[in-house]
């Protein structure tokens, strides 16, 4: 691609909605992992580079973690989504490292009245593994899916109805943690 951009998804609107498919999937069953890839723009991984695309877009505030807050993926971003960039306390979504995204009480989760209204962090880790055993709603009896830290997970798993959504990525793969989800080590 000219400019030095890198390109988004090859058939953006059948690629966007598999894409999309697999978060919904990856939400509404936890634990389970799908596929969802998208060239990246660098820094940014394939999986979390699929899910920017599938599920921003110009009326979309989001927040980059500082090791992919870079000119390159923030011009990737706005050509291929126009989505803004926003502080973390405005952000709808969040991109990066664990790390990066702590502490996650600078997040919205939601108010009473609007519980809806808080953010969903798409977290890059390693890997997906299966070190925690998983239980709520959309799992059948348990699930399991390595988790960053359980005892934040947990902590945020109490404030339901408010709270953050999580979704995982590591290379092309996708995992949902919503807050509805138990977890144990």
């Amino acid at each position: 691609m000219d400019g030095g951009l890198s390109e988004g998804f090859a058939n953006p609107p059948i690629d966007a909605a598999r894409a999309f498919r697999a978060v919904m999937q990856a939400i509404a069953r936890p634990g389970t992992q799908h596929t969802v890839a998208a060239p990246s723009p660098g820094r940014m991984g394939a999986a979390m580079a699929g899910v920017l695309l599938c599920i921003c877009d110009h009326e979309t505030p989001i927040w980059l973690a500082p090791s992919i807050d870079v000119p390159e993926v923030r011009d990737w971003v706005r050509f291929h989504t126009g989505a803004f960039l926003a502080e973390r306390d405005a952000a709808q979504f969040a991109f990066g490292s664990w790390a990066e995204m702590l502490p996650l009480d600078d997040f919205a989760i939601g108010t009473p009245d609007y519980p809806d209204r808080s953010a969903t962090l798409v977290v890059e880790v390693p890997e997906l593994g299966a070190a925690h055993r998983l239980t709520g709603p959309g799992i059948k009896d348990t699930a399991h899916l390595t988790v960053p830290d359980p005892d934040a997970i947990r902590s945020n798993n109490a404030l339901f109805p408010l709270g953050l959504d999580f979704l995982l990525t590591s290379i092309d793969q996708v995992a949902g943690l919503p807050r509805t989800t138990r977890v144990e080590v």
